[in-house]
């Protein structure tokens, strides 16, 4: 499928999905913890929906590709799932969707980016997920993930420079990866991690985000890219 025409059919599952919302729910999906800190009760954060919905979102995509993909092995399955429920892949299809359009961000993430910052994107998504399953329940809620999530062929996943990189470096026996926080700046309701990708000790690549994921995800990418191996 052409990739304008896979957007343009995301983007109307999605539009659907959240047409049908209550109010309530999808006012608390949209909202980011910086608006909800600037504006005080009344205006709950979508932290607790983006905890529900990392849930569904994993066990969705964990027997979907259990059903599907019977002769895989567990570590297989296992590889699969975690590309398909990242940070990184959620951050994209939100990014599809158009979803930063709907934040509610507080006026220091407005002023920063945050509608395009993919840990706020990620945490939307699955807000948005877990919304969705309160209202829906479970087998419209994974019906909604795996149209979503999963393409026609389920072997085709998005790309994840953590564990692109992991299996590169298990290719020398006895080699070891690590991450290692340098420092963290910013208020706590918005940290910046600044972290290290080392190799065998070594520091081979640094990366920023706001959350430990995001930064380490950066990390590995920027030295995939070094050494060619991730466009």
């Amino acid at each position: 499928m052409p990739c304008h025409k896979k957007i343009e059919r995301l983007k109307g599952v999605f539009q659907k999905a959240i047409e049908g919302l209550d109010e309530q729910l999808k006012s608390q999906a949209f909202t980011h913890v910086s608006y909800s800190n600037e504006k005080g009760e009344g205006f709950p954060s979508n932290e607790r929906l983006e905890f529900l919905g990392d849930a569904v979102i994993s066990l969705a995509v964990a027997l979907n590709l259990y059903e599907r993909l019977p002769g895989l092995s567990e570590g297989e399955l296992t590889r699969m799932r975690a590309a398909l429920v990242s940070g990184a892949s959620l951050a994209q299809i939100a990014q599809m969707v158009d979803l930063g359009s709907y934040l509610k961000l507080g006026r220091g993430e407005e002023l920063t980016g945050g509608r395009a910052r993919p840990s706020i994107l990620a945490g939307a998504f699955e807000a948005v997920i877990g919304a969705y399953f309160i209202q829906y329940g479970w087998e419209r809620t994974r019906e909604l993930v795996t149209a979503l999530l999963i393409n026609e062929d389920p072997t085709e996943l998005p790309i994840d420079p953590k564990s692109l990189l992991q299996e590169f470096v298990q290719k020398t026996p006895g080699a070891k990866l690590e991450y290692r926080v340098i420092s963290v700046e910013g208020p706590d309701h918005s940290p910046h991690y600044n972290i290290a990708c080392l190799i065998n000790g070594k520091q081979v690549s640094t990366g920023r985000g706001s959350t430990k994921k995001e930064a380490e995800e950066n990390s590995a990418r920027e030295y995939l890219q070094k050494k060619g191996l991730l466009d």
